[in-house]
């Protein structure tokens, strides 16, 4: 299996590391040029010089472009800065140096990261011996042989070790002495948290309200089929892509979606605040799904909608 060190900001992990995790990240670039890795892969921090060294890790869980204010909306300090104004700082001045040009929007590139954890400083790993000093930008690492598989395991011992070491003033940086006891590394599904799980169910829907259509990104808005709160996951599958009010009266009982993905308006709607005409016209309707037929929502979280939430 392979897996891909970042060469990482110094600001975004000095920011990050502040917490040790694991929590979903934004690890964005100034451009919107696509990144393509396979779901799951290890995505290991590499800090440069004068550090050479790995600073903690996560896994890959998705790519999307977001104008700036969508992405610090939904990650939040989880961008690696303390407000959207730092954050456009650093987008500024990357671009600036790499004559970068900025999209109409201010749109960024996006790779999700979840379960990332940020190491204490005197657990940091040693970069691979053969990474070349004429290599700035990051690049795939086999994690079975040779300087990955030394990197990776000392990383899962990092992550596993119960307690983070109180940071010194003058750090030595040890590698593990038996990384051989970590199994052979493998592809997992990551748990993603909330703002992963916004972002893949909004692209799902093409960024479009599955009841209304519309496309006004402000009020698009991720609704969890079965609550969170309840024990539904961040799964795309338990997700819909709805226009704020119609995600509110979705979570409130006043409508959902029948077993032929037809929106569904209750007469208690009208009962209770003898309105909501705009609502009904739209009764019978159906819904705006995913391409992907995995991505689509599951017909078991929408049957407990309908039998325990739905007002009728």
């Amino acid at each position: 299996m392979k897996g891909y060190l970042a060469v990482t900001h110094p600001s975004w992990f000095e920011y990050l590391s502040r917490s040790p995790g694991p929590r979903d990240a934004n690890f964005w670039r100034p451009s919107t040029r696509s990144v393509n890795l396979p779901v799951g892969t290890p995505f290991l921090f590499k800090l440069k010089a004068p550090h050479n060294a790995i600073g903690g890790f996560g896994y890959f869980a998705g790519y999307s472009i977001l104008p700036d204010w969508l992405a610090w909306d939904t990650f939040d300090e989880a961008n690696g800065a303390e407000s959207l104004e730092a954050m456009r700082k650093v987008i500024r001045d990357l671009r600036k140096k790499d004559h970068i040009e900025p999209d109409t929007d201010g749109a960024i590139g996006c790779r999700m990261i979840a379960e990332a954890r940020f190491f204490p400083r005197d657990a940091w790993i040693p970069q691979p011996a053969d990474w070349a000093k004429s290599q700035l930008s990051g690049m795939y690492y086999d994690l079975e042989q040779g300087e990955g598989r030394r990197v990776w395991q000392e990383c899962l011992a990092r992550a596993s070790s119960a307690s983070a070491s109180p940071m010194p003033a003058d750090p030595v940086i040890q590698p593990m002495k038996d990384p051989s006891r970590y199994a052979k590394p493998a592809l997992y599904q990551p748990r993603l948290g909330q703002g992963i799980f916004r972002v893949q169910v909004l692209d799902a829907y093409g960024r479009t309200c599955a009841v209304t259509h519309e496309h006004s990104l402000p009020v698009l808005e991720a609704a969890h089929i079965l609550p969170y709160a309840k024990g539904g996951p961040h799964d795309v599958a338990n997700g819909l892509a709805l226009r704020s009010d119609v995600h509110r009266l979705f979570d409130k009982g006043y409508v959902t979606i029948d077993s032929s993905h037809r929106f569904v308006v209750g007469d208690r709607l009208k009962a209770d605040f003898e309105n909501g005409r705009i609502y009904y016209e739209m009764r019978g309707n159906a819904v705006v799904l995913p391409k992907d037929p995995s991505r689509r929502p599951s017909p078991q979280a929408l049957a407990w909608h309908r039998d325990v939430v739905f007002r009728g």
